[in-house]
């Protein structure tokens, strides 16, 4: 019928071209792991900006997160703006460009701002709100091209162990910058922290001003015509495939005790500064990436439904290790176990999910699991810091 779908097989593009394909994605991933609000370099100073400036306790500073993302509790509305928007006629450039620099221009606005929690919490929130837009164009161009050309999980490899990478270098520098602003006066903390974000959205806009052609020029329009909006939606809901993969990922990503309350029992019970939680978070996220790895070798190799086996049973003990931890370098010790329990399962199941996502509704698909993440993960903090 008209504006469904066309089925189309998936050409396999040459291996130079899949290696550009890849390079775009894992220098894109990086930034926006970085500029990210709720996560990046301003995950862990933030964190203890709440806990040692404003006094807030575990279960407040996971209440706080929890407000501040509430954005991510519609995700999927951002997602449809990807899909069906078309912006500076760019498509996913057109949204990097523009919510890049209302980012920019977000984090330079509460920078001179007086700091205090409404402030602090209204900035983290149209932060947040804002940089959905942009990650829906990820997301929906990631999937795009995973599905378009039979690579979901190399891409999902990719985006994996790219997303570590930044991680790890902003989880150890955060946990020294938090560190550095314990000396500083209150306001320009904030102001620092406000700063450093600016520049790393004004980053997003500048990697939006290219246009590789081994990525842009390798997808095809996938409608015949623009459909209502609430066919589209209709379209998602109707699409089964995706439940599966999104019960899945709300279900990985529920892990009461690995968050806040992990970070308070670090500082407050083994009397461990501010860089030694940056530099557990960092050893945890740098242990994925070996399993991350290993997945994109495997994953031309052997079926998804075996790796998907293999990468579950790997996990179920994943957090067992924090149970024997009673000082500081037994829980950097145990971060590396758990990293490495984990990567398998993150990369099968992000695999899954570009493999199930409807045609030319892939932003919406995708950023629906980014709602659960939210859910599940916030929901989960908030009960272990309880």
């Amino acid at each position: 019928r008209q504006g469904d779908a066309i089925a189309v097989a998936p050409p396999i593009l040459p291996a130079a071209e899949r290696l550009r394909i890849l390079a775009y994605f894992g220098g894109l991933t990086v930034i926006l792991a970085l500029a990210d609000p709720a996560g990046g370099l301003l995950e862990i100073p933030l964190s203890f900006y709440l806990k040692n400036r404003l006094g807030l306790s575990a279960k407040e500073v996971a209440i706080f997160q929890a407000i501040a993302g509430l954005p991510l509790l519609v995700a999927f509305l951002f997602g449809f703006a990807r899909d069906r928007w078309n912006l500076l006629g760019r498509r996913d450039r057109g949204l990097m460009l523009v919510f890049g620099g209302v980012v920019a221009a977000l984090y330079l606005g509460f920078s001179f701002a007086p700091m205090s929690y409404r402030v602090l919490l209204t900035a983290i929130f149209l932060l947040t709100a804002c940089t959905l837009f942009i990650d829906a164009a990820e997301n929906g161009l990631a999937s795009v091209l995973g599905q378009q050309h039979a690579m979901p999980g190399q891409l999902s490899a990719t985006w994996s162990a790219f997303g570590s990478v930044p991680a790890v270098g902003a989880l150890l520098l955060g946990g020294y910058f938090s560190d550095w602003l314990e000396n500083q006066d209150g306001n320009v903390a904030a102001r620092a922290l406000f700063l450093v974000g600016a520049f790393m959205a004004a980053l997003v806009v500048l990697y939006a001003t290219l246009r590789p052609r081994a990525v842009f020029d390798n997808i095809r329009d996938e409608r015949l015509a623009p459909g209502h909006p609430l066919r589209d939606l209709k379209r998602v809901l109707r699409h089964k495939p995706i439940y599966p993969a999104l019960v899945i990922w709300m279900l990985w990503n529920f892990a009461p005790g690995s968050s806040t309350p992990l970070q308070y029992y670090l500082q407050n019970t083994l009397k461990a500064p501010d860089s030694v939680w940056g530099q557990w978070s960092a050893i945890f996220a740098a242990s994925f990436v070996p399993t991350y790895i290993l997945f994109g070798w495997l994953c031309t190799r052997v079926s998804l439904k075996k790796l998907l086996w293999w990468g579950t049973l790997v996990a179920i003990p994943q957090f067992t290790p924090l149970l024997f931890i009673t000082s500081t370098k037994a829980a950097l010790i145990a971060a590396v176990p758990m990293g490495l329990m984990g990567g398998m399962a993150t990369a099968a199941y992000l695999d899954l999910m570009i493999r199930s996502c409807p045609p030319r509704l892939q932003g919406t698909a995708m950023m629906a699991s980014s709602g659960l993440y939210y859910v599940s993960s916030h929901l989960g903090d908030i009960w272990g810091a309880h």
